[in-house]
């Protein structure tokens, strides 16, 4: 009997030894896997829209944010929304957890500011141009200027809210995306009106230079389609050619806002034929040539 529980002992032992064993190597895998690389310093990453995880994961594994993709899609699952990962620069501070980097990307907590630019209305392709190139360190202007869907009057003035690794056409896709969003909230107005979305934009376009703002704009923009109806040349400042040439320019003249499209679209009928806007900003009709010319020696001189 004593020499069945001696031998049992050593086995036990080494049983247990191995369950030890075992028991060790899975702390430590689990630990390798779900800890940090030791690294000194932060990671800054953009995140794309639509970019696939797998792209992601290779970046964060060679900039030793992370050790394992699948490790990574795992918490993403279960820590995600529906949304999916979000888009946009992620700073991941040196020695986070693949926990804590899968939260980050999958609810869009970016550790980084965004970089706000104020694109006002009316302003051209290349004043906007300018401000991106000023404000977006990557932002290549030759790109944004000769890309097909930087068209003129299409790119809409808003507030917008970048990256500073965010890609030239990454802002293009922004910009554009906001005009056909504004555009689609209009959109039944515009197929039942009696001008297409190029003569609206185009339009828009000038009354952005012509209006003082939304007490006037409607009715400059009835006097400047009776015009064209009548024949006659727009003749507005903001498009010279329009003195030399009936109708509308060929193209916009800058990139205007809702409230200029909306008015464009929706022109307020009236009986004047002319106006002008005095030192103060004050608007000032009249029904024909005659009745104008008294109100430039009243008002302008």
């Amino acid at each position: 009997m004593d020499e069945n529980i001696d031998t049992i002992r050593p086995k036990n032992k080494i049983l247990n030894i191995w369950i030890l064993s075992i028991f060790i190597i899975i702390v430590l895998t689990v630990f390798y896997f779900l800890s940090a690389p030791f690294k000194n310093s932060d990671v800054l990453i953009h995140i794309s829209s639509g970019r696939p995880l797998r792209s992601i994961s290779s970046e964060l594994i060679k900039d030793q944010a992370i050790r394992s993709d699948l490790t990574l899609k795992i918490f993403i699952k279960l820590l995600g929304t529906k949304k999916g990962i979000i888009s946009g620069d992620y700073l991941i501070k040196k020695n986070s957890p693949v926990w804590i980097v899968a939260w980050q990307i999958s609810r869009g907590h970016h550790n980084v500011e965004p970089i706000k630019v104020t694109l006002k209305e009316g302003i051209t392709k290349n004043n906007m141009a300018k401000i991106l190139a000023d404000k977006i360190p990557n932002f290549n202007t030759d790109l944004f200027l000769n890309d097909p869907r930087s068209k003129e009057g299409y790119l809409f003035p808003d507030t917008y809210f970048f990256y500073s690794l965010s890609s030239t056409d990454e802002i293009i896709t922004d910009i554009t995306a906001n005009f056909q969003k504004r555009i689609n909230s209009i959109d039944k107005d515009i197929k039942s009106g009696n001008h297409s979305l190029s003569d609206i934009i185009t339009m828009a376009s000038i009354l952005e230079k012509e209006a003082g703002g939304k007490n006037d704009i409607a009715i400059i923009s009835g006097i400047l389609w009776k015009r064209i109806q009548l024949g006659m040349p727009l003749q507005v400042d903001a498009a010279p050619d329009t003195y030399r040439a009936a109708g509308l320019p060929e193209s916009p003249i800058g990139n205007p806002g809702l409230l200029s499209i909306k008015a464009a679209l929706h022109p307020q009928v009236s009986g004047y034929l002319f106006y002008l806007h005095d030192k103060e900003g004050n608007v000032h009709y009249a029904v024909d040539f005659n009745e104008h010319r008294s109100n430039i020696v009243k008002y302008l001189k």
